[in-house]
């Protein structure tokens, strides 16, 4: 394999306000390199979202300079050796390179270094360890080009030690295979999590929850799901693991029937308990009433599958709810939805309800319960007869 030496072309490196954070910072003989997602993602051929720089220079020596060079600083983890610098209001990472001195599987204490490989041997995979100077030029300490080109996800070093510095790193092995990888999971690792496995125990929710929402929304979701479910992985995050199956069949018909598949709708699928989930996830309120609805939807749409039902579900809860409500009903009942119903879930767009309060009041309904019921009961009607213009009477 022929191993590129530069990513000249990478269009970020060619930015106006990332060259003014290299050339603040690079002053005495400092240096600083990308490093991480934005030189792995150039190498695959994937988009670029952040730019993070390591450097040799001190992260007060950092904020300084920055600050004299009309840059902002943000001291997002300066004892940590992190300082967001803020160009062109664009936010870059900027970290000081760094050894570890001791490590409890969640947080380091870290000494600051002007050592390369060090701080490369210190990161989690091969892959995210390779530097690019401003002009391009790479470095490579731990092989990580070779690793990225062919889509493999490996540790540096010894997978035990580095999931024994932060078990978080059990999550990352299947959530950068789901969205990187190429081919089975790497042998040594997979056998290291799975030796290790409790630690996942030792993590906070929040924590993996946002690694989480990552891997089930990435292209290879399902393949990573399907080896964390076989090997218990899965149980020890979801209580009473996962619908792997139902995943894999929502993001197989989501294709076929073309309709979309956002986080809430993936959850959905997999979600055995959807409380139990959200609790082991901290799901926000709006993410655990979206899921709910989609839930919900799915169940009237499993006992009747018919355009009254999915006109209901599109006015009461959207499209897209609707959409994954219909979806997760195929799975369940075995029926492929007519293309009139696809076609109804995607695109109908109900016209405002004539049916209102003000109406039924004005009919000689008194405001309470019984006015509600009314209101709920004729809407339902407008909506089973198509959600026709004009009136509606109390038939």
């Amino acid at each position: 394999m022929n191993r590129p030496v530069s990513i000249a072309d990478a269009s970020f490196l060619a930015d106006p306000a990332f060259r003014r954070v290299i050339a603040a910072i690079e002053l005495d003989g400092d240096r600083a390199r990308v490093v991480g997602g934005a030189v792995r993602n150039t190498l695959m051929g994937v988009p670029v979202d952040d730019v993070d720089i390591a450097t040799t220079a001190l992260p007060d020596t950092v904020a300084a300079r920055v600050t004299a060079a009309g840059l902002k600083a943000v001291p997002t983890g300066i004892a940590h050796g992190t300082v967001t610098v803020v160009s062109a209001g664009r936010p870059f990472e900027v970290t000081t390179l760094r050894a570890d001195l001791e490590t409890n599987g969640r947080h380091a204490v870290v000494a600051f270094s002007r050592d390369w490989i060090g701080d490369a041997r210190r990161r989690d995979f091969t892959m995210n360890a390779i530097y690019a100077d401003a002009d391009g030029a790479l470095h490579d300490p731990v092989g990580g080009i070779a690793d990225a080109l062919t889509g493999r996800v490996h540790f540096i070093g010894d997978p035990a030690q580095r999931i024994e510095e932060d078990y978080l790193r059990i999550l990352r092995f299947f959530r950068f295979h789901a969205r990187y990888g190429r081919g089975a999971l790497d042998a040594s690792g997979l056998a290291a999590v799975v030796r290790l496995a409790d630690g996942i125990d030792r993590l906070s929710r929040e924590r993996i929850g946002a690694e989480m929402r990552k891997l089930v929304t990435a292209g290879g979701a399902v393949p990573a799901l399907t080896v964390m479910n076989e090997t218990g992985i899965l149980a020890r995050i979801l209580p009473g693991g996962g619908s792997v199956p139902r995943f894999s069949s929502a993001v197989d018909l989501s294709v076929r029937f073309g309709l979309p598949l956002d986080l809430e709708m993936r959850l959905a699928a997999l979600a055995v308990d959807r409380q139990a989930l959200a609790d082991a996830l901290r799901l926000s309120g709006r993410e655990n009433k979206r899921i709910g609805a989609i839930l919900l939807w799915s169940d009237a749409l499993s006992a009747r599958m018919d355009a009254a039902t999915a006109r209901l579900a599109v006015v009461r809860a959207g499209n897209e709810v609707a959409s994954a409500a219909l979806l997760l009903a195929a799975i369940e009942t075995k029926i492929e939805p007519s293309a009139d119903l696809l076609d109804l879930v995607r695109h109908f767009q109900p016209p405002k309800s004539p049916v209102t309060a003000a109406g039924l009041i004005a009919e000689g309904y008194a405001p309470g319960p019984a006015l509600g019921a009314e209101l709920r009961r004729r809407e339902a009607a407008w909506i089973a007869a198509g959600c026709p213009a004009g009136p509606v009477n109390g038939d």
